[in-house]
This record gives C-alpha cells, sequence and structure tokens, in this order.
C-alpha cells in the first residue's frame, strides 16, 4: 500500500508501516528526526497528497533538493544516485497528525487573540482539507479541541496506556472508511508531577508531560515533544488499519 503520514517529522508511524512492507511516507515542513530521510517528504502535504507541488521546489532529504514544475509520466526519478518515486497522485491511505496548536482546548486562554489575528482559521482550515482530501481512507489525529465542535465529534478517543504505555494523554480520532483502534495491552496510566499554580491551586499533569518540557530547550522543542505519538498508538495504527483492509481483500 502507498502510505502517506502527514505532519509526522518523528516517523514514528512510518517505520511500523515500513517494517510490514508498505511503500510508506512521512511528510513535514520540518526534516525528519527518524533517522529515514529517504522516506520523507519536506514539503506542503496539501501539495504532496495531491501529487503537485506549486513551489516547484520539494526536499527529499536533508541534502538535497528535487525541483521541478511538475511530475512527468515518468514513474521515478534518479537523482545523485537517489531513486524518487512518483508517489503523490495515488494514495491508498493517508494518517495525518495537524498541529494542534491553535486548535487544543488547553490553549483556550489564547483563543481570543488566535481568533482575531486568524491564526486559529488556519488551522481549522488546514484541519478541514485534511480530511477532505481526495484519499480513500484517512485518520486525522489530534488531542481534545475545538474540532469537536467545528467539524464533528472524533470516531474514537484513545489513551497511550491502552496499547502498552504507561501514560495519559487524550488522543481523538476522526476515521474515513478506517475501523476504530482496538485496544491492545492496557496498563496503568502512569505517573503525575503535582504541583501549585501561581494562584495557589493544586494541579497535576502527566509525568511524561512535564519531563518533555525540562527537556525542551525552545517554543518548537516544546511543541515537537508534547506532540510526540506514542510506540504503542503507533504500531497499532500501522498493524490494525493495514491488516483490516487486507482482510476485506481490498488490496
Amino acid at each position: 500500500m502507498k502510505i502517506l503520514v502527514a505532519c509526522e517529522e518523528s516517523q514514528a508511524v512510518t517505520k511500523h508501516l515500513r517494517k510490514l512492507g508498505h511503500e510508506a511516507f512521512s511528510c513535514d515542513i520540518l526534516d525528519c528526526s527518524g533517522g529515514h530521510p529517504e522516506w520523507h517528504f519536506k514539503a506542503d502535504v496539501l501539495e504532496i497528497m495531491n501529487g503537485w507541488f506549486d513551489s516547484n521546489e520539494v526536499t527529499i532529504n536533508n541534502n538535497f533538493d528535487l525541483k521541478f514544475n511538475v511530475w512527468s509520466d515518468k514513474q521515478e526519478y534518479l537523482y545523485k544516485d537517489y531513486k524518487i518515486k512518483q508517489v503523490g497522485w495515488n494514495w491508498d491511505m493517508m494518517i495525518a497528525f495537524p498541529p494542534c496548536t491553535h486548535l487544543a482546548t488547553s490553549g483556550a486562554r489564547h483563543f481570543a487573540k488566535k481568533i482575531a489575528d486568524g491564526r486559529q482559521q488556519q488551522g481549522i482550515d488546514f484541519f478541514m482539507a485534511l480530511i477532505n482530501a481526495p484519499i480513500e481512507r484517512i485518520a486525522v489525529e489530534n488531542p481534545i479541541g475545538i474540532m469537536s465542535t467545528k467539524y464533528r465529534k472524533p470516531d474514537q478517543i484513545i489513551q497511550p496506556w491502552q496499547f502498552g504505555d504507561k501514560a495519559q494523554k487524550s488522543t481523538c480520532l476522526w476515521l474515513k472508511n478506517l475501523p476504530k483502534l482496538v485496544p491492545t495491552d492496557v496498563v496503568d496510566k502512569g505517573e503525575f508531577f503535582e504541583f501549585i499554580s501561581k494562584k495557589g491551586v493544586k494541579k497535576k499533569m502527566a509525568m511524561w508531560y512535564y519531563k518533555a518540557l525540562l527537556e525542551a530547550k525552545t517554543p518548537e522543542q516544546r511543541s515537537t515533544l508534547r506532540s510526540k505519538t506514542f510506540e504503542g498508538i503507533a504500531h497499532a495504527m500501522a498493524t490494525q488499519w493495514t491488516t483490516d483492509i487486507k482482510q476485506l481483500k481490498l488490496f
């Protein structure tokens, strides 16, 4: 299967799909951190998912740029000993992790400013563009946020602790022609860090999230770390969604 994993610089899901033999590619405006730049499009996913490129320039890995006006009739390109396959217009599935910065209710205190300057609407438009992509099977992931009302309620809300990772992170899934994920290994919810807020209110946060905040050196790093895809969920997405399709004899 040709599978596009959108907004995924970590390549967590992409690597599990590749282990299963699928032609999976990650795509992000950032360089990939998963160790496989040959499987990564550094580009606007809205262009990649449609198979054409406005910019005439797409970075295939960290070392070089592949430049062209439009895809030709060829099925692959050979550039500096790298074979670049033409796969963009015929994706069998897309799994997307759009940015939640302007959509998640955890940042509700900033909503007024983001509505006023248009950032929230940009986030909504991007989310909906992924949902409405011309691809037969689609999954879009996001935390608890405004898309439950701006679009519709998610098909499923899952937690890492349902898939073997001792952590809590409510993860919403909007699905098109894909089944709900079945928990694979239910464990405890992990540790929490308790603290007193500046207003004197006792609060707590998941320990994995607290450690991510300590590890991050920049706002960009903090955003990347807090949006991580846990291994158990990544494995479930790769195995369950592709296995289900094979059982239906769609491929």
